[in-house]
């Protein structure tokens, strides 16, 4: 018996060509700490080394402890641009991201029908990003954190997508077991895995990221109406 569904973000609930997303915020970031005097490039590869470090977390500190050891040893024998940088960054211009995001008004339905089914709802988004990016981003499709049960963030979580211990993790904070969970993602490497842990997967097509070229026959499969008929007959 399904009891919640965990809701990816980018290229699910928020319409997206992921490239073109990273690209430009890489792109803005990078400007960002120019502008402020310091070396964009080697800025760059400590975000990077950073985001690997949380990617392969295995649990023993946040992402953002994760994040923010890696980043500060690439920076071990440089002065690194201080944190406020980067929360202006966030809090300022971040939002200029929208032009590389699509809009829809189908996200919004999702969360109104789970609701109405009385499920509850998680914004299961690799935590890679702070709580003020996430935020930022579920609002350019009208969703706020109070429209989940829980946001995952770099904060608040310590593995990430495709560990499957990412989705163990979601599952022990929102109270229920795995089996009792639907993850739903666009993305075949990073979303799917949640299947190992016992939650049931739709695999949402209309941004399809499919790395690997997997055969999509063994997932629930395809667009927003063919989810919204998934969850109607949960």
């Amino acid at each position: 018996m399904i009891k919640a569904v965990l809701f990816d973000l980018d290229g699910t609930l928020l319409p997206m060509d992921q490239d073109k997303f990273l690209n430009g915020y890489f792109g803005m970031l990078g400007a960002k700490v120019q502008s402020v005097g310091y070396d964009a490039a080697f800025f760059l590869r400590g975000i990077k080394l950073g985001t690997y470090a949380m990617i392969t977390n295995d649990g023993k500190k946040t992402n953002e402890e994760a994040f923010w050891d890696a980043f500060h040893a690439h920076y071990a024998d440089r002065a690194a641009p201080p944190v406020g940088v980067l929360d202006e960054f966030y809090e300022n211009d971040f939002h200029k991201t929208a032009a590389f995001f699509g809009n829809t008004e189908r996200s919004r339905e999702m969360i109104d029908l789970c609701r109405k089914k009385g499920f509850l709802t998680a914004l299961a988004t690799n935590p890679v990003f702070p709580a003020i990016a996430t935020r930022i981003r579920m609002g350019h499709v009208g969703l706020s954190p109070d429209d989940f049960a829980l946001v995952t963030t770099y904060e608040n979580s310590s593995f990430c997508k495709p560990n499957v211990a990412y989705f163990r993790e979601v599952a022990e904070k929102l109270g229920v077991m795995p089996e009792e969970c639907l993850m739903v993602g666009n993305d075949v490497s990073d979303d799917m895995p949640a299947r190992e842990v016992g939650m049931q997967v739709f695999l949402l097509t209309d941004c399809l990221i499919n790395a690997k070229g997997e055969e999509l026959s063994q997932y629930p499969h395809g667009g927003f109406d063919e989810l919204a008929a998934y969850i109607r007959n949960l």
